[in-house]
């Protein structure tokens, strides 16, 4: 491989930004540009509308309605910008962090929150929704995502898949075989880093020593690019790039977004045991919300009225969820055993007649 090359896969040796964090617009570098006025705008519906979102599951956590939530709350730019970058076709590999992006792409938000209330599968139709099941395990996503970007190129489809994955995820070793496999293959995905800096409690000097994340593609043969993650705008230009690149025939694409995650892990976790408060104020004036909002209303494409529209939008949605999730559910024990495979393994069989001896034995 020649030096050129080499150069035309090295990100940006700064994050690409348009928008500083008081709003006001900055020169971005050659090669990317903005997003038109109304795909910015309807952004910053869906981010209003995904960080109540975030905050009302994050409620019904305390509430017990649900077991486990991990916020997203101060990543929604990475959020919205990673769904709207991508086509109705397109498909989107999300991890369990991505509830907000799943929501801004239209799926039903009590469907969304079942699998973190212990209830029956991923919660969606992935066919139907083109979203995999949300992941859990780190960075397994990023390999299903090349095999499903191999697929759709082999039945001819047109079509683009993005894999989210968090920082911690690129320690692990599937996140390199998917890159190795997509850089050879030349697979049509994007992979789309949202560095958070913390991997639960290991902050990122921990865990690696390159100079940012997006030089990780490199080395695989793969463009890489990384952008400051609260500026919506910049997000959406650089992923909408990435998503053409791909389409177009380019080979995959590394984007890395510099973010931080607001909210602990999960609710689980006590975030105040490896970060202090300083930090996440200092993160909290880059509000990627509010840095949005700003940028718009200079630019006159929001007003008063607008935010009050999109607030109240957004708190008739909380209303929604939170009458989906107090409704108790109609579980089937059975369902326990459907949608696992299409015929049945002897395992799979033994287990469902022993449940069902279970449930009709007399009670003693």
């Amino acid at each position: 491989m020649s030096h050129h090359q080499v150069a035309g896969l090295l990100p940006a040796p700064v994050p690409v930004r348009f928008v500083a964090e008081d709003g006001t617009a900055v020169d971005p570098p050659a090669g990317y540009r903005a997003p038109a006025d109304e795909q910015l705008a309807e952004a910053y519906r869906r981010m209003v509308l995904g960080r109540r979102f975030d905050r009302q599951a994050t409620a019904l956590t305390k509430q017990g309605r649900l077991a486990v939530y991990p916020s997203s709350m101060g990543q929604e730019a990475c959020q919205v910008a990673g769904v709207l970058a991508l086509g109705a076709d397109d498909w989107l590999f999300p991890t369990y962090r991505d509830c907000v992006a799943l929501v801004a792409r239209g799926l039903d938000p009590v469907e969304v929150l079942t699998l973190l209330r212990g209830d029956w599968h991923c919660g969606y139709d992935p066919a139907a929704t083109r979203v995999a099941p949300q992941c859990t395990p780190l960075a397994t996503q990023t390999v299903h995502a090349v095999g499903m970007a191999e697929a759709l190129r082999r039945k001819g489809e047109d079509a683009v898949v993005m894999a989210f994955v968090g920082d911690g995820g690129t320690s692990e070793g599937d996140f390199h075989e998917a890159l190795n496999f997509a850089g050879v293959l030349r697979s049509p995905v994007v992979f789309f880093v949202q560095n958070n800096k913390y991997a639960i409690s290991v902050p990122l000097a921990r865990q690696t020593a390159a100079p940012a994340l997006a030089y990780k593609g490199v080395g695989y043969g793969v463009r890489s690019e990384q952008v400051d993650g609260n500026d919506l705008v910049a997000v959406l230009s650089v992923l909408t790039e990435a998503v053409r690149h791909a389409r177009e025939g380019g080979g995959p694409f590394l984007v890395e977004a510099h973010t931080y995650r607001m909210d602990a892990h999960t609710n689980a976790d006590d975030a105040t045991r490896y970060r202090d408060d300083e930090e996440v104020e200092r993160w909290a004036a880059a509000d990627p919300l509010a840095r949005l909002e700003t940028y718009l209303r200079d630019r006159g494409l929001l007003d008063a009225a607008g935010v009050t529209a999109a607030r109240e939008a957004a708190e008739a949605f909380a209303a929604r969820v939170r009458d989906g999730l107090n409704a108790d559910p109609e579980t089937d024990p059975y369902e326990l055993f459907d949608h696992v495979y299409a015929d049945p393994t002897p395992q799979l069989r033994e287990q469902r007649e022993l449940l069902a001896a279970e449930l009709t034995a007399p009670e003693e």
